[in-house]
């Protein structure tokens, strides 16, 4: 009993000392490796690349798929290429317009808002009345950004692009016409020459639908005019009905919306296309 006691300890004592020298080694090896690895930036990159890539991996491995393609197609800064306003923000009378079109042509009041809103500063600085804005908008494309006409006449207000390209120049291009805004102010510049040009708003409009040497422009600026009258009235905070009879598109055979040349401005005031330019420079 005695000598199998000692043999059993001895045994002990000498894996102890292995373990021990085992570990000892192992610490050395470890530490050689790192001194040798930091000494050289490739490896050490590689390194670290590689257990990057591993616990990335392993971090994909414990993610739903969805949460995955949602992070892929995510872009934080979208918000600001969308045409939209806070309702909140508008004033009494802009905010019974924008009320009113959004129920009464089914469309989101966010950018509604935005879109009155612009019409009220754009009207103010050409001198036109942002109803007749928005009423050309409702008759033109019942406030669909992206109407085109078999003719060409494009966006919210369907002007024609190709003859007022010159006008979309200031804001990047032809394709500029598909911006809300950006045809908005456009639109108004043509409106405002068309006006000029004619000597009065219901002329105006027949130049602006392109029936200037038509006997009769299908009715059209008598739908605008109308739905002017309505919009009128909301802003003022009486009850309008959204069902009441709502202006069809008028459509004649468009060779051109308004006109192409600048209207001579009076004494007392600047064309339509310097002021909005003036406006373009002031802060929103």
């Amino acid at each position: 009993m005695g000598s199998a006691g000692v043999f059993a300890r001895d045994v002990g004592q000498g894996l102890l000392e292995v373990s021990h020298n085992t570990l000892a080694l192992l610490g050395l090896l470890a530490v050689a490796t790192a001194l040798f690895v930091g000494g050289r930036a490739d490896l050490r990159q590689s390194v670290e690349t590689q257990a990057l890539d591993w616990l990335q991996a392993r971090q994909d491995a414990r993610t739903d798929p969805a949460d995955l393609l949602a992070a892929e197609l995510s872009e934080p800064g979208a918000v600001a290429r969308a045409t939209a306003a806070d309702p909140k923000d508008l004033t009494r009378q802009q905010a019974n317009v924008a009320r009113w079109i959004s129920r009464r042509y089914r469309v989101a009041p966010e950018p509604i808002s935005r879109l009155v809103k612009e019409a009220w500063m754009v009207g103010d600085r050409v001198g036109l009345d942002p109803t007749l804005i928005l009423a050309i908008m409702a008759v033109e494309s019942s406030f669909n950004p992206f109407a085109q006409s078999a003719v060409g006449a494009q966006g919210l207000m369907q002007v024609m692009t190709h003859i007022h390209d010159d006008k979309y120049e200031a804001f990047g291009g032809n394709f500029a016409a598909f911006d809300p805004v950006t045809n908005l102010r456009v639109g108004a510049q043509v409106l405002k020459e068309c006006i000029g040009r004619a000597g009065s708003v219901e002329e105006g409009l027949r130049y602006y639908v392109g029936a200037s040497n038509l006997p009769d422009d299908g009715g059209y600026a008598s739908k605008v005019l109308a739905e002017q009258a309505n919009l009128r009235m909301v802003a003022s905070g009486k009850i309008i009905a959204i069902n009441v009879a709502r202006p069809a598109p008028v459509l004649l055979p468009r060779i051109k919306t308004n006109v192409e040349t600048p209207v001579p401005a009076k004494a007392e005031e600047k064309p339509a296309a310097e002021q909005l330019a003036l406006f373009l420079k002031r802060p929103a």
